[in-house]
C-alpha cells in the first residue's frame, strides 16, 4: 500500500490511498458494516472503503466458518478495500475479550482483510496516569507482535495514551518508527460523546505531530459529519461511522451543522433522495424498521457529501473557512476551534504558501490562522528603514488607491526628529487581519487576496493594536493617520503633523526587491535584481510582470498571487545568495539526469531538503554536491518531502542549469 498527497490546506490532505482492492480518495469515510446484520448496501451510496469487526466474526462459529470459506469481501458483499477492527471496541465496553493478539491478526489475514488491526488497549480519557502508562506498554508490545505475526496483511497500529499528550506523543513516536500502514487515533469516542472538543484537539495534535507524514491517520469513532472538517484540518484522513445506523435507530437526522429529531421536524432537512421523496409525516407513520433504513440512507448521504465538500475545500484552499463555519454550529466545537491558536506554528508548517482562494476573515478565531502568523514572521525579512508612515485601509491593492484626503496626521513622540521623513521612508497600511502591510508587498498573497468586515470585532482591533506597537519600535520617526489612531485605539503620545499634500511613490525597483526578500529571505532582492534592471509591466493592468538584467530574464511576477517565478538566471543568483540547505531540494544521482531534463522530482529520490519549505513555494533543485541542476515548485512541505517515498515532491519548471 502507498499513499500520495494531491492537494493540501492547513494540515488537511487530499490523497490517493492504494490498497490491494483498489484506490480510494482521502479524506474518506468508512461506513461500519456489522458482519451479522448488514442494513444497507453502502457501495450504492458511494462508499469506497468500509470497516467491519473481525472479533464478531471470529467469536461466532457460523460466521467464522463462512467468512473463512468465502473471504471477507464476498461475505459482506463489498468489492473495495475492507478494514477490520480487532475487538478493541468490545474490550473497551466489556473489559475483556476471549482472543489473543496473535489469534486475531492471523484470523484477519486468513479472511483476506486489506487492512487489519492489532489488539490495542483503548485507555479511556481522564484515567490515572499509572493506568495509562501500564496499558500503553501492552499496546506497544502487541504492535510489535503484530508485525512479527502478519505475512502480507496491511496493518493499523493505534495511538493510545488517554488524555496525556506526552503519552500520546510517545506512542506515536514508537509505533511511527515501526513501519505500520495506517495510524488510527483511538479511545476518543468518550471525548466526542461528552463534547470535549478542545481536549480532542490536544489528543489528536499530540498524536499527529509525532506520526509519519507519509501514512494516513484514522480518527476512530468520529462518525458525525459535524466534526469531519475539524478533524481533517488537524491531519486526519480516515473516519469510521456506525453513527449513520445508530442515529437512525433513534429517529435522528445527521447534518453537518448538528442533529435533528424526527419528532420535531416540520420540513425535511436536506435535498437527498430520502428528503425529496418523503415528508416527516410519512416517516412518522411508517414501521420502525423501514423508517430506520430510510433515515440511515439520509445519514449516509449527508456524511459522504460532507467528505466531498471537505475535499473540494482543500483543493480550493478554504478548508479553515469551512472549519470555522462548522465549529460555529455548536458552542463546544467553538471551544475546540479557539484552542487551535495553541498550534498555529504546527499548522503553518504544513499550510501551502499560496492558495486558489482569498483569505476570508470570519471572526476572532481567524486570527489564529497560519497565513497571519506567517506574514508577521516574514515581515522580519524586510530591510529596515528610519521613518514610518501608517495609513488606513482602502480598496485593495492599497498602493493603487491611496487618497490625498485622508485627514490629519500625527507624529508619535519619540526621540528622533521629523526632518526629511520622505527620505528612507516606509509606507504601510494598517488593516485587519494582517495588521501592518508595507505598500511594496501589498499585492503578494494573501495580503491583497483577503476580505474582512468594515466594522471589526474587539479581538481583531486589539490584535492589530498590539502588532502596530511592536512594529513601530524599529523606526526613528513614526507618522500615523488620525483614522488609524482612532480605529485601533492607539494610545501613543502624539502631536499634530502637517502632511499635506500626501505624495507616495513606490519605486518599482524597491518593490521587486521587497517582494523577493519577503518571499525568499533577507537580502534576496539585492542578490536577484542587480545590474541593468529593467521592469516590464502589463499593458492591460499596469502590474509588474517581468524583471530583466539587460536582455536576460531574471524572474516573472505571477499575477495570481504576486510572487516571483524564477527563470534560469534568477535561480542561479538565488542559489549563490542562499546558504545550503535554504530553499533547496537535494536529489540523488539517479534523479539528477531527469531533473536536468526538466522532469518532476519524486519524493523517493530526495536525499535532503530545507525542512522549512512550504508547498507551492519556488525551490532550487540541487545534487548531493549542492550543484544547481534545476528549479521548480514544491508540491509538499519540507517534512513531507523527507518522509514520503511515493508521489511528486517538486514540479520542475526548468532544468539544464
Amino acid at each position: 500500500m502507498n499513499f500520495e498527497i494531491k492537494y493540501k490546506d492547513a494540515m488537511g490532505r487530499v490523497g490517493i490511498l492504494k490498497t490491494p482492492h483498489g484506490n480510494i480518495k482521502t479524506p474518506a469515510l468508512m461506513p461500519v458494516i456489522h458482519p451479522g446484520k448488514q442494513t444497507l448496501d453502502v457501495k450504492k451510496f458511494g462508499a469506497e472503503i468500509v470497516i467491519t469487526n473481525a472479533y464478531i466474526m471470529y467469536k461466532n462459529e457460523d460466521l467464522r466458518a463462512k467468512v473463512l470459506e468465502e473471504g471477507v469481501h464476498k461475505f459482506i458483499d463489498f468489492p473495495g478495500p475492507i478494514v477490520t477492527d480487532s475487538g478493541s471496541f468490545q474490550l473497551s465496553v466489556y473489559g475483556d475479550i476471549d482472543v489473543t493478539n496473535r489469534e486475531i491478526i492471523e484470523f484477519q489475514e486468513a479472511i483476506g482483510t486489506d487492512i487489519g488491526t492489532s489488539l490495542d488497549i483503548p485507555t479511556p480519557p481522564y484515567v490515572k496516569r499509572e493506568r495509562a502508562e501500564r496499558e500503553l506498554e501492552i499496546t506497544l508490545e502487541r504492535a510489535k507482535e503484530a508485525l512479527d505475526v502478519r505475512d502480507k496483511l496491511l496493518l493499523n497500529s493505534v495511538v493510545q495514551g488517554s488524555t496525556f499528550p506526552d503519552l500520546r506523543s510517545r506512542c506515536a513516536d514508537e509505533i511511527g518508527s515501526m513501519g505500520f500502514d495506517v495510524y488510527p487515533i483511538g479511545a476518543v469516542v468518550p471525548l466526542m460523546e461528552s463534547y470535549k472538543y478542545s481536549d480532542l484537539l490536544d489528543v489528536v495534535m499530540a498524536s499527529v505531530t509525532h506520526l509519519p507524514e507519509s501514512q494516513p491517520r484514522h480518527l476512530m469513532g468520529a462518525g458525525h459529519p459535524m466534526v469531519f472538517a475539524f478533524a481533517v484540518a488537524m491531519g486526519c484522513d480516515l473516519f469510521d461511522s456506525a453513527a449513520y445506523i445508530l442515529y437512525a435507530k433513534g429517529d435522528r437526522f445527521m447534518m453537518p451543522t448538528g442533529t435533528y429529531k424526527l419528532e420535531n421536524l416540520v420540513e425535511m432537512p436536506c435535498s437527498c433522495p430520502v428528503c425529496n421523496s418523503y415528508t416527516p409525516e410519512d416517516l412518522r407513520g411508517m414501521e420502525k424498521d423501514k423508517r430506520m433504513k430510510l433515515i440511515a440512507q439520509h445519514n449516509l448521504h449527508i456524511s459522504l457529501a460532507e467528505i466531498r465538500t471537505i475535499r473540494q475545500a482543500i483543493v480550493d484552499g478554504n478548508l479553515m473557512e469551512l472549519v470555522e463555519q462548522r465549529c460555529r454550529s455548536h458552542p463546544y466545537l467553538l471551544d475546540g476551534l479557539r484552542n487551535f491558536k495553541k498550534y498555529t506554528s504546527n499548522f503553518e508548517e504544513y499550510d501551502p504558501a499560496s492558495k486558489n482562494s482569498a483569505f476570508f476573515y470570519s471572526g476572532p478565531e481567524s486570527l489564529a490562522r497560519s497565513e497571519i502568523y506567517r506574514h508577521l514572521k516574514k515581515m522580519e525579512r524586510l530591510p529596515p528603514k528610519e521613518n514610518l508612515l501608517l495609513l488606513p485601509r482602502s480598496r485593495k491593492p492599497y498602493s493603487k488607491s491611496i487618497r490625498n484626503d485622508l485627514g490629519d496626521f500625527y507624529k508619535v513622540q519619540k526621540d528622533g526628529s521629523t526632518e526629511n521623513i520622505w527620505d528612507n521612508l516606509q509606507v504601510a497600511v494598517v488593516d485587519v487581519p494582517f495588521a501592518v502591510i508595507p505598500l511594496e508587498i501589498d499585492e503578494v498573497y494573501p495580503l491583497a487576496q483577503n476580505e474582512s468586515p468594515l466594522v471589526n470585532d474587539l479581538d481583531s482591533l486589539k490584535f492589530v493594536k498590539n502588532q502596530v506597537k511592536k512594529y513601530i519600535e524599529g523606526f526613528n520617526n513614526v507618522i500615523i493617520n488620525e483614522k488609524v489612531l482612532k480605529t485601533f485605539d492607539l494610545d501613543f503620545k502624539t502631536e499634530y503633523y502637517d502632511l499635506d499634500p500626501l505624495k507616495i511613490n513606490i519605486n518599482d525597483k524597491d518593490k521587486v526587491k521587497y517582494i523577493a526578500d519577503y518571499q525568499f529571505g533577507s537580502g534576496s532582492g539585492n542578490a536577484l535584481f542587480k545590474g541593468d534592471i529593467k521592469i516590464i509591466k502589463s499593458k492591460k493592468t499596469g502590474k509588474i510582470r517581468h524583471v530583466y538584467d539587460g536582455e536576460t530574464l531574471i524572474a516573472t511576477l505571477r499575477a495570481s498571487d504576486g510572487v516571483f517565478v524564477l527563470d534560469r538566471e534568477g535561480a542561479r543568483r538565488l542559489h549563490s545568495h542562499l546558504e545550503y540547505p535554504k530553499n533547496r531540494v537535494a536529489v540523488n544521482a539517479d534523479a539528477e539526469p531527469f531533473a536536468k531534463e526538466g522532469k518532476s522530482i519524486f519524493a523517493k529520490f530526495v536525499i535532503d531538503c530545507d525542512i522549512n519549505i512550504k508547498s507551492n513555494e519556488e525551490v532550487l533543485i540541487v545534487n548531493q554536491n549542492d550543484d544547481l541542476i534545476a528549479f521548480g515548485k514544491a508540491i509538499l512541505c519540507g517534512r513531507e518531502i523527507m518522509n514520503f517515498n511515493t508521489g511528486q515532491a517538486v514540479k520542475t519548471r526548468k532544468g539544464g542549469l
